[in-house]
């Protein structure tokens, strides 16, 4: 729910003049991005896989390992997976900053919380 919420700000569609083929989001700071809960079945089944491009570079790692080590890649993928795979969708992901924990660099930029119910983000 998390990822699909932060995907459609970045895409622009809780605008009214949103646009299609044009980048009309807006930037998305996550915070305390080690804090998702996600059950226990999922941390132990979903699994991430990636490749090198060498023989023998094929690397999977479960979301419990991934959480772990990098919880801020856990969010940025299910996010990207959701945009689209153009440039548009490159310049989209670039307005995504998430932190593991509760400080960010970003307070001349006076970010405001998204509202708690989807009102204003349909």
């Amino acid at each position: 729910r998390l990822a699909s919420r932060i995907a459609r700000v970045l895409a622009g569609k809780h605008k009214p003049g949103y646009a299609t083929h044009m980048d009309t989001g807006d930037h998305v700071i996550v915070l305390n991005a080690g804090k998702i809960s996600v059950s226990r079945d999922k941390r132990e089944t979903k699994v991430y896989a990636r490749h090198s491009g060498y023989p023998g570079g094929f690397r999977q790692e479960t979301l419990g390992d991934l959480l772990a080590r990098r919880p801020e890649e856990v969010i940025r993928r299910a996010v990207k997976g959701m945009l689209p795979r153009t440039t548009l969708g490159v310049q989209q992901s670039r307005k995504l900053k998430i932190y593991a924990g509760p400080d960010h660099p970003h307070d001349a930029q006076r970010p405001e919380p998204l509202p708690e119910t989807g009102a204003l983000v349909r």
